[in-house]
């Protein structure tokens, strides 16, 4: 009993690490299946929506469920936790280097620091308006604006935990700094330089795990993440509009 109580902890921490780091529900299901699979328990249930795990040994036994409250981006967390279901599928893990292992990955911060996010997110601005047929003129405004809305992105996301509100304000803050630009002879044309400056807040892998989850048949999830994806593009388009209702 102990070690089946140990198997469930395992899975379930493996299943919490890969859901909050962004992987798709269909693959959250999988690895833990194959994790308990691989530890004795072949007649083992998995449950994964964007919000919640639940998982049981088997049809008897009583599930267990985790709340996933925090969800983010760190695909190299979900890469790390493959790397150790493989592991343990091959019999190279035992079942308490694995929760040593899992325990650890769950502490670690693998983000890459706050300037270079932001710096990444104002060259990927710039980059957009060139891809979307903006001139080298409005490279530089871009990459400003980008920049700057991504970093009040990120400072308020971390400050309020009002969902969609800080995409809101930094879309905002976008398009006024794109504006300044506009005004003050800098920036040419307005539109090329706010479509790339909101590329780095569009939810694009939300919207790859909605469309695999859907093929997947995972149903509930694939509606859920998509709805969410939805809601997001939606506020960033209103701070926008808000700025061209104004100006």
């Amino acid at each position: 009993m102990e070690k089946k109580s140990e198997i469930v902890e395992i899975c379930l921490l493996a299943g919490k690490i890969m859901l909050e780091s962004g992987a798709e529900t269909y693959r959250v299901e999988d690895t833990m299946n194959r994790m308990a699979a691989a530890f004795g328990n072949v007649t083992s249930h998995s449950y994964v929506t964007p919000t919640a795990i639940m998982f049981s040994t088997s049809e008897t036994e009583p599930s267990n469920l985790i709340r996933i409250n925090e969800r983010s981006t760190d695909l190299e967390k979900v890469t790390l936790v493959n790397g150790i279901s493989r592991k343990i599928s091959s019999g190279d893990l035992s079942l308490q280097e694995a929760k040593i292992q899992l325990e650890k990955l769950s502490k670690l911060d693998l983000s890459y620091p706050v300037w270079i996010q932001i710096f990444a997110a104002a060259l990927a601005s710039g980059c957009f308006t060139i891809m979307f047929l903006g001139t080298w003129t409005d490279f530089l405004p871009a990459c400003v604006a980008g920049g700057v809305g991504f970093a009040l992105f990120i400072y308020l996301h971390g400050l309020i935990r009002i969902k969609f509100f800080a995409e809101i304000m930094a879309s905002f803050v976008i398009g006024m700094v794109a504006y300044l630009f506009i005004v003050t002879g800098i920036g040419k044309e307005l539109d090329k330089i706010i479509i790339g400056s909101v590329m780095p807040l569009v939810p694009g892998l939300l919207i790859t795990n909605a469309i695999r989850d859907l093929i997947a048949g995972h149903l509930v999830s694939g509606i859920s993440k998509g709805a969410e994806a939805f809601l997001t593009a939606l506020a960033i388009g209103t701070g926008i509009a808000v700025v061209l209702a104004i100006f």
